[in-house]
Protein backbone atom coordinates (compact mmCIF):
# COMPACT_ATOMS: atom_id res chain seq x y z
CA UNK A 1 0.00 0.00 0.00
CA UNK A 2 0.86 3.66 -0.66
CA UNK A 3 2.20 5.04 2.20
CA UNK A 4 2.18 8.67 1.83
CA UNK A 5 0.05 10.51 -0.66
CA UNK A 6 0.34 14.32 -1.38
CA UNK A 7 -2.83 15.99 -2.04
CA UNK A 8 -2.04 18.75 -4.76
CA UNK A 9 -5.26 20.26 -4.50
CA UNK A 10 -7.17 22.45 -2.30
CA UNK A 11 -10.73 23.14 -0.73
CA UNK A 12 -13.37 19.91 -0.15
CA UNK A 13 -11.94 17.72 -2.52
CA UNK A 14 -8.45 18.02 -0.95
CA UNK A 15 -10.51 16.91 2.58
CA UNK A 16 -12.12 14.56 1.14
CA UNK A 17 -9.07 13.05 -0.52
CA UNK A 18 -7.69 13.62 3.41
CA UNK A 19 -10.21 11.62 4.65
CA UNK A 20 -9.91 8.80 2.21
CA UNK A 21 -5.98 8.32 2.92
CA UNK A 22 -6.82 8.11 6.86
CA UNK A 23 -9.03 5.60 6.25
CA UNK A 24 -6.83 3.55 4.57
CA UNK A 25 -3.68 4.37 7.35
CA UNK A 26 -1.80 6.21 4.89
CA UNK A 27 -0.04 9.69 5.62
CA UNK A 28 -0.52 12.35 4.08
CA UNK A 29 1.24 15.88 2.98
CA UNK A 30 -1.04 19.17 2.07
CA UNK A 31 0.16 21.36 -0.12
CA UNK A 32 -0.90 25.32 -0.58
CA UNK A 33 -1.11 28.58 -1.19
CA UNK A 34 -0.54 31.50 0.87
CA UNK A 35 -3.73 32.57 0.32
CA UNK A 36 -4.61 28.89 2.11
CA UNK A 37 -2.86 28.51 5.04
CA UNK A 38 -5.99 28.02 7.11
CA UNK A 39 -7.48 25.61 4.63
CA UNK A 40 -9.19 22.59 6.88
CA UNK A 41 -7.17 20.02 5.07
CA UNK A 42 -3.84 21.92 5.73
CA UNK A 43 -4.97 21.79 9.17
CA UNK A 44 -5.64 18.33 9.57
CA UNK A 45 -2.92 16.85 7.28
CA UNK A 46 0.22 15.56 9.12
CA UNK A 47 2.45 17.39 7.19
CA UNK A 48 1.86 20.52 5.02
CA UNK A 49 4.21 22.77 2.82
CA UNK A 50 3.49 26.45 1.35
CA UNK A 51 4.19 25.86 -2.99
CA UNK A 52 3.80 29.80 -3.94
CA UNK A 53 1.61 32.62 -3.71
CA UNK A 54 -2.14 33.07 -3.75
CA UNK A 55 -2.81 32.90 -7.80
CA UNK A 56 -2.88 29.10 -9.30
CA UNK A 57 -0.24 29.62 -11.82
CA UNK A 58 1.88 30.40 -8.87
CA UNK A 59 0.97 27.29 -6.52
CA UNK A 60 -1.78 24.50 -7.84
CA UNK A 61 -0.46 24.45 -11.45
CA UNK A 62 3.13 25.57 -10.27
CA UNK A 63 4.38 21.27 -11.13
CA UNK A 64 8.33 21.87 -10.39
CA UNK A 65 6.66 23.20 -6.32
CA UNK A 66 4.70 20.17 -6.38
CA UNK A 67 7.14 17.50 -6.95
CA UNK A 68 9.81 19.21 -4.78
CA UNK A 69 7.48 19.19 -2.31
CA UNK A 70 6.77 15.51 -2.52
CA UNK A 71 10.51 14.98 -2.46
CA UNK A 72 11.41 16.83 0.55
CA UNK A 73 8.15 15.33 2.44
CA UNK A 74 8.81 11.53 1.09
CA UNK A 75 5.63 10.92 -0.75
CA UNK A 76 5.53 8.23 -2.14
CA UNK A 77 2.18 9.17 -4.38
CA UNK A 78 0.56 11.88 -5.68
CA UNK A 79 -3.44 12.77 -5.61
CA UNK A 80 -4.64 15.74 -8.20
CA UNK A 81 -8.27 15.61 -7.13
CA UNK A 82 -9.73 17.47 -10.46
CA UNK A 83 -9.57 20.81 -11.84
CA UNK A 84 -5.98 22.43 -12.00
CA UNK A 85 -3.62 19.51 -13.02
CA UNK A 86 -5.78 16.89 -12.62
CA UNK A 87 -6.29 16.04 -16.44
CA UNK A 88 -2.36 17.63 -17.82
CA UNK A 89 -0.84 14.62 -19.29
CA UNK A 90 2.62 16.08 -18.89
CA UNK A 91 1.91 16.54 -14.86
CA UNK A 92 1.33 12.70 -14.81
CA UNK A 93 4.42 12.22 -16.69
CA UNK A 94 6.62 14.06 -14.50
CA UNK A 95 4.92 12.70 -11.42
CA UNK A 96 5.69 9.22 -12.75
CA UNK A 97 9.13 9.96 -13.95
CA UNK A 98 10.13 11.64 -10.48
CA UNK A 99 9.71 8.12 -9.00
CA UNK A 100 5.81 9.02 -7.35
CA UNK A 101 2.70 7.15 -8.06
CA UNK A 102 0.40 9.14 -9.80
CA UNK A 103 -3.53 8.49 -8.60
CA UNK A 104 -5.21 8.68 -11.86
CA UNK A 105 -4.63 7.10 -15.21
CA UNK A 106 -1.41 7.49 -17.37
CA UNK A 107 -0.08 10.29 -19.06
CA UNK A 108 -0.80 8.78 -22.31
CA UNK A 109 -4.32 7.32 -21.53
CA UNK A 110 -4.94 11.64 -20.08
CA UNK A 111 -3.43 12.57 -23.81
CA UNK A 112 -5.30 10.81 -25.80
CA UNK A 113 -8.82 11.52 -23.91
CA UNK A 114 -7.76 15.42 -23.34
CA UNK A 115 -7.90 15.64 -27.18
CA UNK A 116 -11.73 15.28 -28.77
CA UNK A 117 -10.35 14.29 -31.95
CA UNK A 118 -8.67 11.21 -30.63
CA UNK A 119 -11.01 10.42 -27.69
CA UNK A 120 -13.86 10.24 -30.06
CA UNK A 121 -11.58 7.91 -32.77
CA UNK A 122 -10.84 5.62 -29.48
CA UNK A 123 -14.23 5.58 -28.63
CA UNK A 124 -15.57 4.65 -32.01
CA UNK A 125 -13.09 1.48 -32.09
CA UNK A 126 -14.46 0.57 -28.79
CA UNK A 127 -18.00 0.69 -29.73
CA UNK A 128 -18.98 3.61 -27.76
CA UNK A 129 -22.10 5.28 -29.72
CA UNK A 130 -20.78 8.80 -31.09
CA UNK A 131 -22.23 12.10 -32.08
CA UNK A 132 -22.27 11.83 -36.31
CA UNK A 133 -19.35 14.20 -37.31
CA UNK A 134 -16.49 14.84 -39.07
CA UNK A 135 -14.72 12.47 -37.27
CA UNK A 136 -11.15 13.77 -37.56
CA UNK A 137 -9.82 17.38 -37.78
CA UNK A 138 -11.45 19.99 -40.54
CA UNK A 139 -8.40 21.05 -43.26
CA UNK A 140 -8.55 24.19 -45.17
CA UNK A 141 -10.14 22.50 -48.14
CA UNK A 142 -13.76 24.89 -47.84
CA UNK A 143 -15.59 22.50 -50.36
CA UNK A 144 -15.32 19.51 -48.47
CA UNK A 145 -16.09 21.32 -45.17
CA UNK A 146 -19.33 22.72 -46.77
CA UNK A 147 -20.19 19.18 -48.24
CA UNK A 148 -19.59 17.63 -44.62
CA UNK A 149 -22.24 19.64 -43.20
CA UNK A 150 -24.42 19.32 -45.81
CA UNK A 151 -24.00 15.60 -44.92
CA UNK A 152 -24.52 15.35 -41.36
CA UNK A 153 -27.43 17.99 -41.48
CA UNK A 154 -27.34 21.70 -40.06
CA UNK A 155 -27.30 22.67 -37.43
CA UNK A 156 -23.41 21.83 -36.52
CA UNK A 157 -21.07 22.79 -33.84
CA UNK A 158 -17.22 23.50 -34.35
CA UNK A 159 -15.24 22.58 -31.60
CA UNK A 160 -11.96 22.92 -30.19
CA UNK A 161 -10.08 19.53 -30.33
CA UNK A 162 -8.61 20.66 -26.92
CA UNK A 163 -11.10 22.52 -25.83
CA UNK A 164 -13.19 22.05 -22.86
CA UNK A 165 -15.83 24.32 -19.83
CA UNK A 166 -17.65 25.39 -22.58
CA UNK A 167 -15.08 27.13 -24.73
CA UNK A 168 -13.72 26.66 -28.16
CA UNK A 169 -17.70 25.70 -29.64
CA UNK A 170 -19.48 27.74 -32.08
CA UNK A 171 -22.98 26.26 -33.21
CA UNK A 172 -23.65 26.99 -37.04
CA UNK A 173 -27.19 27.02 -38.34
CA UNK A 174 -26.84 27.33 -42.15
CA UNK A 175 -23.67 27.19 -44.79
CA UNK A 176 -23.52 31.01 -45.15
CA UNK A 177 -22.48 31.07 -41.49
CA UNK A 178 -19.41 27.91 -41.74
CA UNK A 179 -16.72 28.67 -42.88
CA UNK A 180 -16.49 31.93 -40.97
CA UNK A 181 -17.52 29.81 -37.64
CA UNK A 182 -14.82 27.67 -38.31
CA UNK A 183 -12.01 30.18 -39.19
CA UNK A 184 -13.13 32.29 -35.56
CA UNK A 185 -12.98 28.97 -34.07
CA UNK A 186 -9.43 27.75 -35.20
CA UNK A 187 -8.45 31.68 -33.81
CA UNK A 188 -9.84 30.93 -30.48
CA UNK A 189 -8.87 27.75 -30.08
CA UNK A 190 -5.18 28.64 -30.78
CA UNK A 191 -5.27 31.59 -28.11
CA UNK A 192 -6.86 29.46 -25.47
CA UNK A 193 -5.56 26.31 -25.64
CA UNK A 194 -2.50 26.40 -27.86
CA UNK A 195 -3.86 24.31 -30.74
CA UNK A 196 -5.87 25.47 -34.26
CA UNK A 197 -7.01 21.91 -34.56
CA UNK A 198 -11.63 21.63 -34.89
CA UNK A 199 -13.83 19.61 -35.99
CA UNK A 200 -17.31 19.39 -36.53
CA UNK A 201 -20.49 17.47 -35.62
CA UNK A 202 -23.76 17.33 -34.86
CA UNK A 203 -25.47 19.84 -33.15
CA UNK A 204 -28.21 18.36 -30.56
CA UNK A 205 -31.14 20.72 -30.31
CA UNK A 206 -32.50 19.69 -26.74
CA UNK A 207 -30.70 16.91 -25.11
CA UNK A 208 -30.07 15.81 -21.78
CA UNK A 209 -26.40 15.77 -19.82
CA UNK A 210 -25.71 12.18 -18.75
CA UNK A 211 -22.54 10.72 -17.57
CA UNK A 212 -21.71 7.21 -16.73
CA UNK A 213 -18.90 6.01 -13.57
CA UNK A 214 -16.60 3.83 -14.39
CA UNK A 215 -13.47 2.21 -12.10
CA UNK A 216 -11.04 0.29 -13.61
CA UNK A 217 -7.15 -1.18 -11.95
CA UNK A 218 -4.24 -2.26 -13.86
CA UNK A 219 -5.23 -6.12 -13.72
CA UNK A 220 -7.87 -5.72 -16.74
CA UNK A 221 -10.60 -5.56 -14.80
CA UNK A 222 -13.75 -2.39 -15.29
CA UNK A 223 -16.96 -1.99 -13.57
CA UNK A 224 -19.41 1.00 -14.32
CA UNK A 225 -21.39 2.49 -11.23
CA UNK A 226 -24.28 3.87 -12.89
CA UNK A 227 -24.90 6.82 -14.29
CA UNK A 228 -25.78 10.57 -13.33
CA UNK A 229 -28.08 13.36 -14.34
CA UNK A 230 -26.31 16.80 -15.12
CA UNK A 231 -28.24 18.51 -16.99
CA UNK A 232 -29.03 21.10 -14.50
CA UNK A 233 -26.30 23.56 -15.89
CA UNK A 234 -25.21 27.40 -16.10
CA UNK A 235 -22.47 28.39 -18.84
CA UNK A 236 -21.79 24.79 -19.16
CA UNK A 237 -21.26 24.31 -15.47
CA UNK A 238 -23.38 21.94 -13.68
CA UNK A 239 -25.29 23.60 -10.43
CA UNK A 240 -27.61 19.94 -9.77
CA UNK A 241 -26.37 16.30 -10.06
CA UNK A 242 -28.34 13.31 -9.65
CA UNK A 243 -28.26 9.50 -10.06
CA UNK A 244 -30.04 7.62 -11.07
CA UNK A 245 -30.73 9.74 -14.13
CA UNK A 246 -34.72 9.85 -14.48
CA UNK A 247 -36.31 7.74 -16.95
CA UNK A 248 -33.02 5.86 -18.12
CA UNK A 249 -34.24 2.37 -17.84
CA UNK A 250 -32.36 -0.65 -16.05
CA UNK A 251 -31.50 -1.99 -19.44
CA UNK A 252 -30.47 0.83 -20.62
CA UNK A 253 -28.19 1.54 -17.89
CA UNK A 254 -26.47 -1.84 -18.60
CA UNK A 255 -26.05 -1.16 -22.08
CA UNK A 256 -24.28 1.80 -22.23
CA UNK A 257 -22.51 1.15 -18.62
CA UNK A 258 -21.38 -2.34 -19.81
CA UNK A 259 -19.99 -0.24 -23.15
CA UNK A 260 -17.93 2.26 -21.09
CA UNK A 261 -16.14 -0.52 -18.66
CA UNK A 262 -15.63 -2.61 -21.96
CA UNK A 263 -14.40 0.59 -23.65
CA UNK A 264 -11.50 0.48 -20.88
CA UNK A 265 -10.89 -2.56 -21.01
CA UNK A 266 -9.98 -1.93 -24.74
CA UNK A 267 -7.96 1.19 -23.75
CA UNK A 268 -6.15 -0.25 -20.44
CA UNK A 269 -8.01 2.61 -18.35
CA UNK A 270 -6.77 2.76 -15.21
CA UNK A 271 -8.19 4.75 -11.75
CA UNK A 272 -11.63 6.69 -11.64
CA UNK A 273 -13.37 8.24 -14.84
CA UNK A 274 -16.66 8.91 -16.30
CA UNK A 275 -18.09 9.17 -19.65
CA UNK A 276 -20.41 11.96 -20.74
CA UNK A 277 -22.77 11.46 -23.21
CA UNK A 278 -25.44 13.74 -24.79
CA UNK A 279 -28.56 11.75 -24.53
CA UNK A 280 -31.46 12.78 -27.39
CA UNK A 281 -34.76 10.69 -28.23
CA UNK A 282 -33.29 7.86 -26.33
CA UNK A 283 -29.82 7.51 -27.60
CA UNK A 284 -26.49 8.11 -25.86
CA UNK A 285 -23.99 10.30 -27.90
CA UNK A 286 -20.64 10.82 -26.35
CA UNK A 287 -18.67 13.62 -26.12
CA UNK A 288 -15.89 13.31 -23.59
CA UNK A 289 -14.08 11.18 -20.80
CA UNK A 290 -13.47 12.99 -17.62
CA UNK A 291 -9.79 10.94 -16.26
CA UNK A 292 -10.59 11.82 -12.84
CA UNK A 293 -12.79 11.94 -9.95
CA UNK A 294 -15.43 14.27 -10.39
CA UNK A 295 -17.51 16.59 -8.19
CA UNK A 296 -20.28 14.78 -8.10
CA UNK A 297 -18.95 11.57 -7.57
CA UNK A 298 -21.05 11.65 -3.94
CA UNK A 299 -24.25 11.00 -5.56
CA UNK A 300 -22.90 7.41 -7.36
CA UNK A 301 -21.28 7.01 -3.68
CA UNK A 302 -24.47 7.01 -1.93
CA UNK A 303 -26.74 5.07 -4.56
CA UNK A 304 -24.05 2.27 -4.91
CA UNK A 305 -22.52 2.00 -1.49
CA UNK A 306 -18.75 2.45 -2.81
CA UNK A 307 -15.94 4.81 -1.81
CA UNK A 308 -14.60 5.77 -5.45
CA UNK A 309 -11.46 8.22 -3.67
CA UNK A 310 -11.04 4.63 -1.61
CA UNK A 311 -10.22 2.73 -4.58
CA UNK A 312 -9.17 4.79 -6.72
CA UNK A 313 -6.04 5.08 -4.11
CA UNK A 314 -6.44 0.94 -3.78
CA UNK A 315 -5.79 1.35 -8.12
CA UNK A 316 -3.01 3.06 -7.33
CA UNK A 317 -1.37 0.94 -5.13
CA UNK A 318 -1.89 -1.81 -7.83
CA UNK A 319 -4.81 -3.42 -6.10
CA UNK A 320 -7.47 -5.60 -7.89
CA UNK A 321 -10.86 -3.71 -8.10
CA UNK A 322 -12.46 -4.86 -4.28
CA UNK A 323 -15.75 -5.93 -6.27
CA UNK A 324 -17.17 -6.86 -9.84
CA UNK A 325 -20.31 -5.69 -11.40
CA UNK A 326 -22.67 -8.18 -9.46
CA UNK A 327 -21.55 -6.87 -6.45
CA UNK A 328 -22.98 -3.38 -7.20
CA UNK A 329 -25.97 -2.73 -6.43
CA UNK A 330 -28.15 0.66 -6.81
CA UNK A 331 -30.14 1.38 -4.13
CA UNK A 332 -32.62 4.66 -3.97
CA UNK A 333 -31.61 7.84 -5.73
CA UNK A 334 -29.07 10.88 -4.52
CA UNK A 335 -29.04 14.18 -5.68
CA UNK A 336 -26.36 17.24 -4.96
CA UNK A 337 -26.64 20.60 -4.99
CA UNK A 338 -23.13 22.26 -5.20
CA UNK A 339 -23.02 25.79 -2.76
CA UNK A 340 -21.33 28.61 -4.63
CA UNK A 341 -19.77 31.87 -2.54
CA UNK A 342 -21.84 33.67 -5.37
CA UNK A 343 -24.58 36.43 -5.88
CA UNK A 344 -27.75 34.06 -6.33
CA UNK A 345 -29.09 36.37 -9.02
CA UNK A 346 -26.56 38.08 -10.95
CA UNK A 347 -23.70 34.94 -10.23
CA UNK A 348 -21.28 37.52 -9.03
CA UNK A 349 -18.70 35.61 -7.00
CA UNK A 350 -18.84 36.47 -3.16
CA UNK A 351 -15.74 36.29 -1.28
CA UNK A 352 -14.80 37.28 1.93
CA UNK A 353 -15.00 35.74 5.89
CA UNK A 354 -17.96 33.87 6.87
CA UNK A 355 -19.37 34.80 10.26
CA UNK A 356 -21.45 31.97 11.02
CA UNK A 357 -21.60 28.38 9.23
CA UNK A 358 -23.36 25.79 10.39
CA UNK A 359 -24.40 22.58 7.91
CA UNK A 360 -27.39 20.48 7.74
CA UNK A 361 -28.07 16.92 9.00
CA UNK A 362 -30.49 14.56 9.65
CA UNK A 363 -31.43 11.21 7.77
CA UNK A 364 -29.71 10.81 4.45
CA UNK A 365 -27.65 14.19 4.50
CA UNK A 366 -23.87 14.18 3.72
CA UNK A 367 -22.18 17.76 3.36
CA UNK A 368 -19.09 17.97 1.53
CA UNK A 369 -17.24 21.14 2.58
CA UNK A 370 -13.66 22.72 3.68
CA UNK A 371 -15.41 26.18 5.36
CA UNK A 372 -16.25 26.89 9.13
CA UNK A 373 -16.62 29.82 11.05
CA UNK A 374 -13.96 32.32 10.55
CA UNK A 375 -12.70 31.14 7.47
CA UNK A 376 -11.99 33.61 4.96
CA UNK A 377 -13.20 32.37 1.16
CA UNK A 378 -10.03 33.96 -1.31
CA UNK A 379 -11.15 35.63 -4.53
CA UNK A 380 -8.18 33.95 -6.08
CA UNK A 381 -10.18 30.41 -6.99
CA UNK A 382 -13.47 28.29 -8.02
CA UNK A 383 -16.63 29.88 -6.21
CA UNK A 384 -17.71 26.49 -5.02
CA UNK A 385 -17.42 26.16 -1.45
CA UNK A 386 -19.08 22.96 -0.56
CA UNK A 387 -21.83 20.37 -1.38
CA UNK A 388 -25.00 18.97 -0.23
CA UNK A 389 -25.85 15.37 -0.88
CA UNK A 390 -28.91 14.04 -0.14
CA UNK A 391 -30.03 10.26 -0.74
CA UNK A 392 -33.53 8.50 -0.16
CA UNK A 393 -35.37 6.18 -1.21
CA UNK A 394 -36.87 7.29 -3.89
CA UNK A 395 -36.29 10.70 -6.06
CA UNK A 396 -39.07 12.72 -4.17
CA UNK A 397 -37.62 11.62 -0.73
CA UNK A 398 -34.44 12.83 -1.78
CA UNK A 399 -35.72 16.49 -3.08
CA UNK A 400 -37.98 16.49 0.26
CA UNK A 401 -34.33 16.17 2.07
CA UNK A 402 -32.42 18.34 0.49
CA UNK A 403 -35.20 21.14 0.82
CA UNK A 404 -35.07 20.56 4.11
CA UNK A 405 -31.21 20.54 4.31
CA UNK A 406 -31.08 23.76 2.18
CA UNK A 407 -33.39 25.45 4.28
CA UNK A 408 -31.18 24.76 7.37
CA UNK A 409 -27.85 25.38 6.06
CA UNK A 410 -26.73 28.74 7.58
CA UNK A 411 -23.70 30.32 5.53
CA UNK A 412 -23.33 34.32 7.09
CA UNK A 413 -20.99 36.93 6.07
CA UNK A 414 -21.17 36.47 2.50
CA UNK A 415 -23.56 35.42 -0.30
CA UNK A 416 -24.15 31.75 -1.74
CA UNK A 417 -26.60 30.83 -4.38
CA UNK A 418 -28.77 28.37 -1.54
CA UNK A 419 -31.66 30.64 -2.56
CA UNK A 420 -31.64 29.52 -6.07
CA UNK A 421 -31.10 26.01 -4.88
CA UNK A 422 -33.97 26.25 -3.16
CA UNK A 423 -36.10 27.66 -6.18
CA UNK A 424 -34.93 24.74 -7.92
CA UNK A 425 -36.05 22.13 -5.71
CA UNK A 426 -39.53 23.51 -5.80
CA UNK A 427 -39.66 23.52 -9.55
CA UNK A 428 -42.17 21.87 -11.42
CA UNK A 429 -39.65 20.78 -14.71
CA UNK A 430 -36.60 19.46 -12.21
CA UNK A 431 -39.53 17.78 -9.99
CA UNK A 432 -40.60 16.05 -13.04
CA UNK A 433 -37.31 14.89 -14.06
CA UNK A 434 -35.91 15.16 -17.42
CA UNK A 435 -34.97 18.32 -18.19
CA UNK A 436 -32.45 19.24 -21.15
CA UNK A 437 -29.46 21.14 -20.65
CA UNK A 438 -30.98 24.52 -22.14
CA UNK A 439 -33.43 24.59 -19.33
CA UNK A 440 -31.90 26.24 -16.20
CA UNK A 441 -30.31 28.89 -18.61
CA UNK A 442 -33.63 29.92 -20.24
CA UNK A 443 -35.52 30.24 -16.63
CA UNK A 444 -32.53 32.21 -15.61
CA UNK A 445 -32.69 34.10 -18.78
CA UNK A 446 -29.72 33.56 -19.65
CA UNK A 447 -30.28 32.26 -23.16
Amino acid sequence: MIEKVLIANRGEIALRILRACRELGIGTVAVHSTADRDLKHVRLADESVCIGGASATESYLNIPAIISAAEVTDATAIHPGYGFLAENADFAERVEESGFRFIGPTAETIRMMGNKVSAIKAMKAAGIPCVPGSNGPLDDNEHRNLKLAAEIGYPVMIKAAAGGGGRGMRVVHDETQLLEAIALTRTEAQSAFGSNIVYMEKYLGNPRHIEVQVLADTHGNAVHLGERDCSMQRRHQKVIEESPAPGITAEEREMIGERCAEACRKIGYRGAGTFEFLYEDGEFYFIEMNTRIQVEHPVTELVTGQDLVVEQIRIAAGETLSFDQSDIVFRGHAIECRINAEDPERFVPSPGPISLYHPPGGPGVRVDSHVYTGYVVPPYYDSMIGKIITWGETRDTAIARMHTALGEMVIEGIKTNIPLQQKLMKDEAFRRGGANIHYLEKKLGLS
